[in-house]
């Protein structure tokens, strides 16, 4: 049976101006990024996650310092939740040397050691693995750290996914696998092409976990349920498995005008968006739609001179040609 999220009354995440004020700047981050692509000032392709933030800002909360995330293409959202600044996020997307890889990932592979987060993975499925990686390494290490592994639904045909879940499983790993269930696989409805209707919950039984939807549009049910799981990896009580029922509200890449979704689709979803449904349960536990306004204004502002910023910073130089680059000229390792 699919475990409902906790519930309750009265605000249960964390800080949640911090929650409400961290979903405003990735929806205006993106936002802001996709006006500049089109005025050709961010090349290559671009991915975004507009309309999906609860699920970043929720699992972010829960967690803490040391842990680790990983994040598909569609990764501005959880790196920037994690505590990435916008100033270096922007600079990535334009090539810029105060980028958070040097202008050399771009938008599909951001990266913020730092923040805890261990990368954007263009190739599907290929972060799993590396998921169970970072772990591994905290239970090497003697830690309580825990690893949130983002993905979305159509990784759940790939066999990466069940082979990183059977690991993960096998070595009772503290990692949390968290479906971002946007009910397309690039331009196909992930019902056209999967065998059961919740393509990660469903699955979950396989391995031995629990199956668990949450509503990703909902904040908190997001925190709580990632919570619930960190508490219990921290506790060396293994691996969940977690999908989370969201949207995208842009089509699946800059090229994509997602004229494949059904007539109403997308309206349907725009009045169950995560940051409006947020600040209503905001204004009913006592704050002011002028305290919204005052917080979004300030968001916006950020923004605008953080892309400003990150324009006017100089290319990365010459020096930067032969860094953070491996390389051998032997196959030694091989053996």
């Amino acid at each position: 049976m699919v475990r409902e999220a906790p519930g309750g009354t009265g605000i249960r995440i964390p800080s949640p101006e911090d929650a409400y004020r961290s979903m405003l700047r990735l929806r205006h981050f993106e936002e802001k990024a996709y006006e500049l692509f089109l005025k050709d000032l961010i090349h290559g392709t671009m991915h975004l996650g507009v309309g999906q933030e609860a699920v970043a800002v929720g699992a972010a909360a829960a967690l803490k310092p040391g842990d680790c995330s990983l994040s598909t293409y569609r990764g501005h959202n959880h790196v920037i939740a994690r505590g990435a600044s916008l100033e270096a996020s922007f600079g990535e997307l334009f090539g810029r040397g105060i980028g958070l890889c040097k202008g050399k990932g771009g938008s599909m592979h951001l990266t913020s050691v730092e923040h805890g987060h261990y990368g954007s993975y263009a190739i599907v499925g290929a972060h799993l693995p590396i998921a169970c990686g970072t772990a591994w390494a905290a239970r090497l290490r003697g830690t309580d750290n825990v690893t949130v592994c983002f993905f979305g639904d159509g990784t759940t045909n790939i066999g990466a996914f069940h082979e990183a879940l059977n690991l993960a499983v096998v070595w009772q790993l503290p990692v949390i696998f968290l479906c971002e269930n946007n009910l397309y696989m690039e331009f196909t409805p992930i019902a056209h092409v999967t065998a059961v209707p919740r393509p990660a919950a469903d699955r979950a039984a396989a391995y031995g976990l629990e199956p668990v939807v949450v509503d990703g549009n909902d904040l908190e049910q997001v925190y709580e349920t990632v919570q619930d799981a960190a508490g219990r990896a921290r506790s060396a009580e293994g691996p969940s498995l977690i999908e989370a029922i969201t949207y995208r509200h842009k089509g699946h890449s800059r090229t994509d005008p997602a004229r494949y979704r059904p007539s109403g689709e997308l309206e349907e979803w725009l009045a169950r968006d995560p940051i409006a449904r947020f600040g209503k349960r905001l204004v009913s536990q006592g704050w002011s739609e002028d305290d919204l306004a005052r917080i979004e204004t300030a968001v916006v502002d950020e923004v605008e001179r953080a892309a400003e910023q990150a324009l006017a910073s100089p290319d990365p130089g010459s020096e930067q040609l032969f860094t953070d680059v491996f390389c051998r000229d032997d196959t030694a390792w091989r053996n």
